[in-house]
C-alpha cells in the first residue's frame, strides 16, 4: 500500500519541484532523476504486488475526498475562466455542469456510501502500471534531449520548458491514479486531470493553431467527462456503490445499461474514437514528447482501460454491440485514411486511432479470447508507437521535416535511428511481431463470437495497414546501398530512450508467452470465473519465435550498422545506366539524371476529405441506434 501511494505521489512531487526550478541544467537533472525514480517505483510496485495483488482503502479517505473536491473546484474555476476569456462558452458550460453535479453528489450522496476497496492492484493493473511507468519515464528522459534543440529550431515560440516537463509528470501521476482507482469518483478526478494536462500540452506553443486544437481537445473530453459524471451519479444513487469492481460484478440488466452507456461514451471520447477523433489528430501540433505520451502510453489508454474493466457488462448487449461497431468504423476508416498521408506524425496519428478502434472492438466483444488480444495490443502498441513517435521527432530535427518521402536520406545521416525506426514499424505490422499476433487472435475471437461484419472490417483494415507501413519502411531502406553522409547525430538523452524502447519492442515479442501465462491467463480466469487458456498453440509460438530470430539478423545483411563496413556496394538498377554513385543515371540523350523514388498515396480515393465526413456520420448513426436499442430494451 505504501509503495502504491508513493508511486502516485512521486511524479506529482517531481512536477512541483521541476516547475519552480529555473536553471536549465538543474531542471534537466531533476527530470532525469524523476523519470528514473518513477521507473524504479513502477518496477518495485509490480514486484511487490504482482503475484497476489492487493485491494485496500485509506484510513484518511474522507480527507482525500475533500482534497480532491477542492482541487476539482479549482480546476473547474480555471477552465471556466479560460472559456470565458477566449469566448469558448461551451467549455465553460460543460465544466460548470460536470463540476457542480459531481461536487453536489460527493458532499451529499457519497457521504452515505461506504467504499471498502478504494484501490485495486491486480494483474491488469500491473500491466497498465508498467506500461505507463516505463514507457512514460522513457518519454520524459527523451524530452530532455528533444527540448534542448526544439527552441533552436522554433525560435518563434516562447520557451516554457519547466512548465512542459512539469505537466508531463503530472500526467503520469494522474494516469497511475486512473489505473489504480477502484473508487469511481477518484478515477473521475484523475480522468479530468489528464484532460487538463492534454489541453496544456497541446497548447504549449500558444500559436493560433495550437490554441484552437487544445480547445477542441478540451471540449470533446469535457463532454466525455459529463458522461462519466452522469454514469457515476446514476450508479451511486441507484445501486449505492461506487466501486468499479462491484459494478462489473452485477448482471447486465436493462437499467444497468444506462450508466454503462455513459461510461462507455466517456471511454470512447478519451480513446478518440469516431466521431470524437479530431482532438487527437489536432494534438500533432504539440512537441513530439507530448504527442508520444498522448498517443502511446497514457491519455488514449485510459479510455480502453475503462472498457476492459467494463467488458463483463458489454458483450452481446445493445451497448456492447454499439461500442463494437464504433470501434470497427474507426479501425477501418482511419486505416484507409492513413494511406493518403505522407506526414509521419499524421500516419502515426491515424494508425493510433485505428489500433485503438481494434482494442475497443476486442474489449467490447468481451470474450476471454478477445480480451487476451486487447491487452496484448495495448502492450505492443504502447512500446512500438512510442518508439516511432520519438524516432520521428529526432528524425525531424536531423533532416528538417517529417515527410516520409524525405526519410530515404536518414540511413545516411543516422544508421541507428533508421534501424530503430524500422524496428518500430516492424513491431506494428510485420510477422511475427506482437501486433500481428494480437490481430490473429482477435480474428479468431470475432469468428468464434459470430461477428461476421467485424471479421470483414478487420480483414480490410489490416490490408490497409500493410499498405502504409510497407511504404514507409520501403522508403527507409531505399538508399541502403547508396553513399553514406555521416554518423549518428542525436542527443544522448534521445538515444538512450529510443534504444531501450527498440529493445522493448523485440523483448515484448519474445516474452509474450510468459506475459500470457503469468498475467493474462490468471487475470482472465479470475475475471470470468472459469479457466482461460492461451489462444495460440505451442507450435505456432515456436514458429513465431524462430521467425523473429531470423528477422533480427536480417538488417545486418543490408544495413551498414557498424563502423568500417567494407562490403562492396552493388550498383542499383535505375532503368538506365548507373553513373557509379548509385544516385544518378544516364537517361535519354545521355543526360545525367538523379534517381527519385516516390510512393503512391491515392488521396483521391482515401483522402481525409473523402472519408472523414461519411465515417463520422456512420459513427453518429451507430451511437443513436445504440441509444434507441437500449431504450427499447428497457420498455
Amino acid at each position: 500500500m505504501g509503495a502504491i501511494t508513493v508511486l502516485i505521489l512521486f511524479p506529482l512531487a517531481a512536477a512541483l519541484g521541476i516547475l519552480f526550478v529555473k536553471n536549465d541544467e538543474t531542471r534537466n537533472m531533476m527530470v532525469r532523476a524523476g523519470a528514473a525514480g518513477t521507473a524504479v517505483l513502477t518496477l518495485a510496485a509490480a514486484g511487490l504486488y504482482f503475484k497476489n495483488g492487493i485491494v485496500f482503502s485509506f484510513h484518511w479517505e474522507k480527507a482525500i475526498d475533500f482534497i480532491m473536491a477542492v482541487a476539482e473546484a479549482a480546476v473547474a474555476i480555471y477552465v471556466i475562466s479560460i472559456g470565458i476569456r477566449y469566448k469558448k462558452y461551451v467549455i465553460s458550460v460543460l465544466s460548470f455542469v460536470q463540476a457542480a453535479a459531481m461536487l453536489c453528489f460527493e458532499f451529499t450522496v457519497k457521504n452515505k456510501i461506504e467504499v471498502n476497496h478504494a484501490m485495486v492492484f491486480d494483474k491488469l493493473t500491473a500491466i497498465m502500471v508498467l506500461v505507463v511507468g516505463l514507457v512514460g519515464s522513457l518519454i520524459c528522459i527523451y524530452a530532455v534531449g528533444y527540448m534542448k534543440t526544439y527552441h533552436i529550431h522554433h525560435k518563434e515560440y516562447q520557451e516554457r520548458k519547466g512548465f512542459f516537463f512539469a505537466v508531463l509528470f503530472l500526467f503520469l501521476s494522474a494516469m497511475f491514479g486512473i489505473v489504480l482507482s477502484n473508487d469511481l469518483t477518484w478515477m473521475y478526478f484523475c480522468w479530468e486531470l489528464t484532460t487538463l494536462c492534454s489541453f496544456l500540452l497541446i497548447g504549449y506553443t500558444r500559436t493560433k493553431e495550437a490554441r484552437n486544437n487544445s480547445f477542441r481537445a478540451l471540449v470533446i473530453n469535457l463532454g466525455g467527462g459529463v458522461a462519466f459524471a452522469a454514469g457515476i451519479i446514476f450508479i451511486g444513487t441507484c445501486y449505492n456503490t461506487l466501486e468499479l469492481s462491484v459494478v462489473t460484478s452485477l448482471k447486465p440488466e436493462a437499467e444497468m445499461m444506462i450508466p454503462v452507456f455513459f461510461l462507455s461514451m466517456a471511454a470512447l471520447t478519451k480513446s478518440a474514437q469516431l466521431p470524437f477523433s479530431s482532438w487527437l489528430l489536432g494534438a500533432m501540433v504539440a512537441p513530439t514528447p507530448s504527442s508520444a505520451l498522448l498517443h502511446s502510453a497514457t491519455m488514449v489508454k485510459a479510455g480502453v482501460y475503462l472498457l476492459l474493466r467494463l467488458a463483463p457488462l458489454l458483450g452481446a448487449t445493445p451497448v456492447g454491440r454499439t461500442v463494437t461497431f464504433v470501434g470497427g468504423i474507426t479501425f477501418l476508416a482511419c486505416s484507409l485514411m492513413a494511406i493518403s498521408q505522407s506526414d509521419a506524425k499524421k500516419i502515426l496519428a491515424y494508425s493510433t486511432l485505428a489500433n485503438l478502434g481494434l482494442i475497443v472492438i476486442c474489449a467490447s466483444v468481451g470474450t476471454q479470447e478477445s480480451l487476451w488480444a486487447a491487452i496484448l495490443l495495448i502492450i505492443f502498441h504502447a512500446v512500438s508507437k512510442s518508439l516511432l513517435f520519438i524516432s520521428v521527432g529526432s528524425a525531424e530535427h536531423q533532416i528538417g521535416n517529417r515527410d516520409v518521402e524525405n526519410m530515404d536520406v536518414l540511413l545516411g545521416i543516422s544508421k541507428k535511428l533508421a534501424l530503430y525506426m524500422m524496428i518500430g514499424i516492424a513491431g506494428m505490422f510485420l510477422a511475427p511481431f506482437g501486433m500481428l499476433i494480437s490481430k490473429w487472435v482477435a480474428m479468431k475471437a470475432f469468428i468464434d463470437s459470430n461477428n461476421v461484419v467485424i471479421v470483414i472490417v478487420l480483414a480490410y483494415g489490416s490490408a490497409a495497414t500493410l499498405f502504409y507501413w510497407t511504404k514507409w519502411m520501403g522508403k527507409l531502406v531505399s538508399r541502403a546501398n547508396m553513399r553514406q553522409q555521416g554518423g549518428d547525430k542525436f542527443h544522448l538523452d534521445e538515444e538512450i530512450p529510443i534504444t531501450i524502447l527498440a529493445a522493448m519492442v523485440v523483448v515484448s515479442c519474445f516474452t509474450f508467452p510468459l506475459v500470457s501465462k503469468y498475467a493474462l491467463i490468471p487475470y482472465l480466469t479470475e475475471a470470468f470465473g472459469k479457466p482461460a487458456s492461451i489462444p495460440i498453440g505451442t507450435n505456432d509460438i515456436k514458429l513465431m519465435l524462430c521467425m523473429l530470430s531470423m528477422l533480427i539478423i536480417l538488417p545486418i545483411s543490408f544495413i551498414p550498422i557498424y563502423k568500417n563496413d567494407k562490403r562492396r556496394r552493388v550498383p542499383v538498377y535505375m532503368a538506365g545506366e548507373n553513373t557509379g554513385d548509385n544516385e544518378t543515371f544516364y537517361g535519354a540523350m545521355g543526360e545525367k539524371r538523379k534517381m527519385e523514388l516516390r510512393n503512391w498515396y491515392m488521396d483521391e480515393y482515401f483522402g481525409v476529405r473523402k472519408l472523414s465526413l461519411w465515417s463520422d456520420v456512420i459513427a453518429i448513426a451507430t451511437l443513436v441506434a445504440g441509444v434507441v436499442l437500449m431504450i427499447g430494451g428497457m420498455a
